[in-house]
């Protein structure tokens, strides 16, 4: 009897010890919900094609700018080698300054440079003969002529091994230029310059690994690259710049209504929005516009002024600004805020804003010949075309980079901004940053921004 007790109370005991274990909690899922949602969009996305295919990029930009950086950041590096939504991760973190865990998941990286001598220490690699595919005649010819200008003082001011170059006009088609430039034995392809043209030449595998000079809708083909001083491109730096460097939650966005004004200003605001920063209004430029601003003032309380203008549009609104009481706030301008400035007793009027600019243009940038010394040359290295002849200098450097941008992950430092490569093959820029100070702009420095 005593040993039935005594099995009876050890068979209480456990009993009572298995009631008090608290049941352990589910795992947390890997990834944020956001994430994960991305991921399932990033799954199909090889499959699509035309606006099904850009919609569904956007989609998945969307919920990753939702993320803070700590979570994208831990939820990039979680993702295993080969998913399709981690090139989408890495190039967000790449917007907003920061770097990828690794390198991009990409197919060729090589650019063609497998048949080249070996790279120098810093990673530079030219191809062997280079065929430059420009509209060298009809309504784009000036253009072309600041670019390729831009792309030969790069060219002669290395002192390294170049390539042999040969320039193919495309006033008869991009298309038969590059059939010509693979016919006549070059290794690798600059251009061409059109958006329509970009696409046609990335419509099926092109016969030359290229550097497109410009973005359609067509993502680049594998092996291939494209650089772009797109609208859209800019509009997004306004936006990281209002996010990450002054935390701006509540905007204005006051914009002018030319092609390029537009664009600029439709990704800015897409990309603020993605990241939860309101536009409070959206105005266009007036010459009495101060009662509304006033009015926006108390009611919306913008934090930050975003001005994509030109300079004499700028000059109308800053002052109602002013009478508004937001001089005070974090004035934000696209470049073309230059165009139309150049007199610094008018130009004081826009004092105080910030706006983004190629380098280049306001100070020296290392291994590039000085703006000053270009200009005293060529023309198209001074006024308005100066900013396609720095579009030109960064074009011939990434003829020799490009291989290292793709291997190393890493970046260099241009005539346009430094420059990175993502895992789509767009080349992105983070460019300079200027600030009107007494009616001349002055470049600043990182830490100043």
């Amino acid at each position: 009897m005593a040993q039935i007790r005594f099995f009876l109370l050890v068979l209480l005991l456990a009993l009572a010890g298995c009631a008090n274990v608290t049941p352990k909690a589910p795992p947390p899922p890997p990834y944020a919900a956001a994430t994960m949602q991305a991921q399932a969009l990033a799954a199909g996305h090889a499959g699509l094609a035309g606006q099904a295919r850009r919609d569904n990029a956007d989609a998945i930009e969307r919920l990753l700018a939702s993320l803070d950086d700590a979570t994208l950041a831990r939820d990039a590096a979680r993702l295993p080698v080969g998913d399709p939504l981690y090139n989408f991760a890495g190039r967000t973190l790449l917007r907003r300054g920061l770097p990828p865990p690794r390198g991009f998941d990409r197919g060729d990286g090589s650019f063609g440079a497998a048949s080249r001598p070996p790279a120098a220490a810093d990673g530079y690699r030219p191809p062997l003969q280079v065929g430059v595919l420009l509209p060298l005649s009809g309504s784009q010819a000036a253009a072309a002529a600041a670019l390729r200008d831009g792309y030969l003082a790069g060219y002669y001011g290395e002192s390294r091994r170049r390539p042999l170059l040969r320039f193919y006009d495309t006033a008869g088609g991009a298309k038969a230029a590059l059939a010509r430039a693979a016919a006549e034995g070059n290794d690798f392809v600059v251009g061409p310059l059109g958006r329509d043209e970009v696409d046609a030449v990335f419509t099926g595998e092109p016969a030359l690994p290229l550097l497109a000079l410009n973005r359609g809708d067509r993502a680049p083909a594998p092996g291939s690259a494209a650089f772009s001083l797109s609208p859209e491109d800019e509009g997004i730096s306004l936006a990281q710049y209002l996010i990450e460097d002054r935390g701006s939650k509540r905007v204005l966005l006051v914009a002018g209504s030319d092609d390029t004004q537009r664009r600029t200003a439709d990704a800015a605001r897409k990309q603020l929005e993605s990241r939860g920063v309101k536009i409070v209004a959206r105005l266009g430029v007036s010459e009495q516009m101060d009662g509304a601003l006033r009015q926006l003032a108390q009611a919306e309380a913008p934090d930050a002024v975003l001005l994509v203008l030109k300079g004499p549009q700028a000059r109308i609104v800053a002052p109602q600004l002013a009478l508004a009481g937001m001089a005070g706030l974090p004035r934000v301008a696209a470049s073309q805020i230059v165009s139309g400035t150049g007199k610094a007793a008018e130009d004081a009027a826009l004092d105080g804003i910030v706006f983004p600019t190629e380098p280049w243009l306001v100070q020296r940038v290392d291994g590039l010949p000085s703006q000053a010394s270009a200009a005293a040359r060529v023309d198209t290295a001074k006024g308005p075309a100066a900013r396609l002849f720095a579009f030109g200098l960064d074009a011939w450097r990434l003829t020799g980079y490009l291989e290292h941008l793709a291997l190393a992950n890493g970046g260099i430092v241009g005539a346009t901004g430094r420059l990175r490569l993502d895992g789509f093959g767009n080349v992105l820029r983070r460019p300079g940053w200027t600030r009107f100070v007494g009616g001349e702009p002055v470049p600043l420095a990182d830490g100043a921004r």
